[in-house]
Order: structure tokens, then C-alpha cells, then sequence
């Protein structure tokens, strides 16, 4: 594979005797929205690690997270259709003309499914035998004990080891350590998919960067990307912000006064402003679309509006997107244009309502040649799903060019930069002999 090398710690799919053996994937399909798919990359990416499970004369048992079906407050857990994998499912049937067998388990009202039942076995003995291709187990998430802790997380990696020989962690985007995640690669002989070493590999565009260095990154919360953006800070020449940490920051920075960003994020946001005080690195998109509604474009209720204008005026309605002409800018033509590498973890307006900011990025980055010249990263199914629905052309550009790279986790690269080596996260550390 190309890329950068690999820790040699790192236990490879490749080394495992799979031959007759049930294999526990872990993969990130988490791509259902409302019931339905609009990206299929994140599944796509993961059909190496399958086939090669198949060919090395293993059979799979495939799980994913799908969502949030569990309510942080509550602790109660809702399993309905816009939280299944059946359409992961129909879709792998689609493509690969297998067949798979989907378990159903009894669900709990209101604490989702709490144990994978023995009624399971029968399929196992019907995928040993070759009668099924695939088993897809249910929703991670919709099993209790995935996110919970004490005993009925144990209870349950125990369970999900109970069905497989080996373990295999295909699932970069998922670098929390849940049960599916973590637990369960301590319980069994735990192997790196293809998918992820290849995502690991290709990290080192990031780490050891060609200069300049430009960064985009957008987001809604400063809470979880206050450090990484703390570190990306350091490491980059350039950094443009966009969505609530955009706002955030101006709001911080200039005294602004902007609904939907409250003291909070601004007294985080102020750190990143201190900082930037020193190096002047972050450049500043000067037309931003304001809004007075925030579910809705509506005519005569949203205006473009300078940064200029509303350090002047001190408050200001819901800041919804960056205006495509701040793409215009000489400021930041300049700084694309220099660039040698670039990173795009943002989606910089409020979709579907307000695309154009993010439409106008993606057109400028890929403006710029790739090649020798630029090395080119976008990272986030949210990302990957706006460029490919708003410029299909340049995210075909990008699928094609073997110097541009799309990374499936967003969250995961941030943390990554953040810890300054994939390998303390927990997912990836416990796939590392003599951890």
C-alpha cells in the first residue's frame, strides 16, 4: 500500500490465519440518514476487507453503529427504522449477490436489545457451512450494553466474542472505545482491516506536511474540537474556520454579539483567538450570509453581509453559511494557491438550506492542480457527502487522483492530530502487540 509505514506493532488481517474461522468485523457503515443512503463510500471502502476475509476462507459476521438512537439523558434506547442497517444491508446484497442473514433479537421499550440471544447459533452453523454468505448483526447501538458501562458492557463484549474466532477492526471513523469497538479486540485475536491501515497510512500527509499547510475546518461544537484545532493551529500555515466554530471565534475575537453561539463557546473560542494573536495564521472569510431563521431560507429573511459591517454593529442573527464571494478574496486565493498540502474537514454552511459557501470552497480547492505540487486530504462522511452532492465533479476529481485522499473519519483524523499518533487511540492501541 502507499502511504506512510505502519507501526510494525500493528497486528495486519493479512497474518491471520483465517481459514474455517468465524471473523467479527467491525466496520463504520454509518452512513443511513432517514432511512435511506446518500453515500455509499464509507461501505465501499470496507468491501477489500470482506473479500479478503472470503478469500482467506473466513466467514464474516459484520457489525456497524448506525446514529444515536440512545437519549444521553434518559439512558433509553429507540430501535426504529431510521437507526437499521437493513439498508446497509440491501445495498451489500445489491452488490455483491450474497446472501445475508440479519438476526432479530427481542427489544427491550425502552433499553433497546439486552443480549444477544442463542437463537444466533443456528446462523453461525448455517455460515460455517456455507448456507449463508454473511451475517450483519443489528445497530451496535441498539444492544444496552454498546455505550453503558459496568456490567452490561462486559456482559455483552463477552457475548459478541462468544460468536467469532477472530476480531477484525475495519471501523476508522469509529475511535470512541465502545464495547464493539474495544472490549471485544481484548476478548479475541484482534487484527487492523485493510480500510484502516490504509487510513493509518495515509495519516502522514498530515504529519509530516509539505509547506505551506492549509487547513479548513468547520464544525458545530468547540467542546470536542477545541484540542485538536489547538494542535492543527500549530502545525499549519493557514487555517480557515467555518460554521459555529467560525462564529465562535469572531463572536470572541470581535465582542459580536451572534445568536445561537452562547458564552460558552465564545470563552472556549477566546483561546484559539489568544493564540492566533501571536501568529496571525487564521484567515478570515470577510462575507458571511446572516439569517433571522435558522430551519429555512426564506426570502427577504437572509442577506450577505461584511464581517466589516458587523464588528461595526456589534450583534447580529444567525450566521448560516460563508458567502461564496469570500472565496473571491485575495487572502485566501493566495492561500490555496500556495498551498502544498491540503486538509478539509468542514462543511461551511447550514445545508440543505444553505450550500453555496461550501460549494464555492470545494471549486476553489479543486481548482488547484493535484500532483506533485499539492497533496490534497478531505476527511468526514459529512464532508465527503456535501462535496459529492454539491460538486460531483470534483469529488470524482478527488476519487481518481492518487494525491487526494479521502479519510472516512473526520472526528477520527482530528483526534488523531490531536494525540500527535493514531496509535493511543484506544480502538487502534489494543490491535498492538505487547501494548
Amino acid at each position: 500500500m502507499e502511504g506512510g509505514k505502519l507501526d510494525p506493532r500493528l497486528r495486519l488481517m493479512q497474518d491471520a490465519d483465517m481459514r474455517g474461522k468465524v471473523v467479527l468485523v467491525r466496520t463504520d457503515h454509518n452512513v443511513v440518514k432517514k432511512g435511506g443512503i446518500k453515500d455509499y463510500y464509507r461501505i465501499d471502502v470496507t468491501l477489500g476487507t470482506l473479500y479478503g476475509i472470503v478469500e482467506r476462507c473466513g466467514r464474516p459476521i459484520v457489525m456497524t453503529h448506525v446514529g444515536r438512537p440512545r437519549d444521553k439523558k434518559t439512558g433509553k434506547i429507540a430501535c426504529d427504522e431510521s437507526t437499521s442497517v437493513m439498508p446497509v444491508v440491501e445495498y451489500l446484497r445489491d452488490v455483491l449477490s450474497i446472501n445475508i442473514h440479519v438476526p432479530e433479537f427481542t427489544i427491550d421499550p425502552d433499553y433497546g436489545i439486552l443480549h444477544i440471544e442463542e437463537s444466533i447459533r443456528d446462523a453461525i452453523e448455517d455460515l460455517k457451512a456455507g448456507k449463508i454468505n454473511m451475517i450483519y448483526l443489528p445497530n451496535t447501538r441498539w444492544f444496552r450494553g454498546e455505550e453503558a458501562k459496568g456490567p452490561e458492557r462486559e456482559q455483552f463484549a463477552k457475548e459478541l466474542a462468544s460468536l467469532a474466532d477472530l476480531y477484525v477492526n475495519d471501523a476508522f471513523g469509529s475511535w470512541r472505545p465502545h464495547a464493539s469497538t474495544y472490549d471485544v479486540a481484548k476478548l479475541l485475536p484482534s487484527y487492523a482491516g485493510l480500510l484502516i491501515q490504509k487510513e493509518l497510512q495515509n495519516l502522514h500527509r498530515l504529519y509530516e506536511p509539505e509547506r505551506p499547510f492549509l487547513a479548513v475546518v468547520a464544525g458545530a461544537k468547540y467542546d470536542t474540537k477545541l484540542g485538536p484545532l489547538k494542535v492543527l493551529h500549530e502545525k499549519v500555515d493557514y487555517l480557515i474556520l467555518g460554521g459555529v466554530l467560525y462564529n465562535a471565534y469572531l463572536g470572541a475575537k470581535y465582542h459580536i454579539r451572534i445568536k445561537g453561539v452562547d458564552e460558552e463557546q465564545k470563552e472556549l473560542a477566546q483561546s484559539l483567538v489568544e493564540m492566533d494573536k501571536v501568529t496571525g495564521k487564521i484567515i478570515e472569510p470577510p462575507y458571511l450570509v446572516e439569517s433571522e431563521l435558522l430551519d429555512g431560507r426564506v426570502e427577504g429573511r437572509y442577506r450577505t453581509v461584511s464581517l466589516e459591517e458587523l464588528r461595526e454593529r456589534g450583534t447580529s442573527d444567525y450566521i448560516v453559511d460563508i458567502d461564496p464571494s469570500s472565496f473571491e478574496s485575495t487572502e485566501i486565493k493566495e492561500a490555496v494557491a500556495s498551498a502544498r498540502t491540503i486538509f478539509v474537514n468542514a462543511v461551511m454552511g447550514l445545508l440543505p438550506h444553505f450550500p453555496e459557501g461550501s460549494k464555492a470552497l470545494y471549486m476553489l480547492i479543486d481548482s488547484i492542480e493535484a500532483g506533485e505540487r499539492v497533496k490534497k486530504s478531505f476527511a468526514g462522511g459529512d464532508t465527503l457527502q456535501a462535496l459529492k452532492e454539491l460538486t460531483p465533479g470534483s469529488y470524482l476529481h478527488g476519487f481518481y487522483s492518487k494525491d487526494t485522499y479521502f479519510f472516512t473519519g473526520g472526528g477520527s483524523v482530528l483526534t488523531a492530530i490531536e494525540m500527535g499518533t493514531p496509535y493511543r487511540m484506544k480502538p487502534i492501541e489494543v490491535l498492538l502487540e505487547g501494548r
